[in-house]
């Protein structure tokens, strides 16, 4: 409480407690479970996303990847978003026909032993290889090549 003069009244310790304790007794508490990650389900959404990029790129090969990270301005750190290039998962063959492969960082993905692209005729077929892609990732049909492809943390020695 505040007197007249402006000084602040220390207040008992206990009545203090005793109004926290009578809202705090009001709540009902419950444990908090653990949060299993999957790294499947990440690498398939992380997948999935990139490759609907892919698709965006197609229409538009000006599109570029908002990203936000943190940095210090004028000594305070604040969110600031950034533009990140998307490059293309294609390119054309020497036939004239492409080819397009599933990138994971920087290593691209084999479907099977030695073949990491998927011939398409023409730039006009690519949408539908593309959504091809998306609904097997999304079934976990390519869970065994994503793995295969992700970096594996080091094993640290005892």
């Amino acid at each position: 409480m505040i007197a007249e003069t402006g000084f602040i009244i220390d207040l008992p310790q206990s009545d203090l407690m005793e109004d926290q304790m009578t809202s705090l007794k009001s709540l009902n508490f419950a444990a908090l479970p653990k949060t299993d990650t999957n790294p499947a389900i990440e690498r398939r959404n992380r997948t999935i996303t990139r490759l609907e990029e892919q698709k965006l790129l197609l229409t538009n090969p000006n599109y570029v990847r908002k990203v936000r990270s943190f940095a210090k301005v004028d000594g305070v750190r604040k969110s600031v978003e950034n533009e990140q290039r998307v490059t293309p998962w294609w390119r054309r063959h020497i036939d004239g026909s492409y080819l397009f492969s599933i990138r994971s960082g920087s290593k691209s993905v084999e479907f099977e032993k030695g073949k990491a692209a998927i011939a398409v005729p023409s730039l006009d077929k690519l949408p539908a290889v593309i959504d091809t892609l998306i609904a097997a990732t999304r079934t976990g049909e390519l869970d065994a090549q994503l793995a295969q492809a992700t970096r594996q943390p080091p094993v640290k020695k005892r």
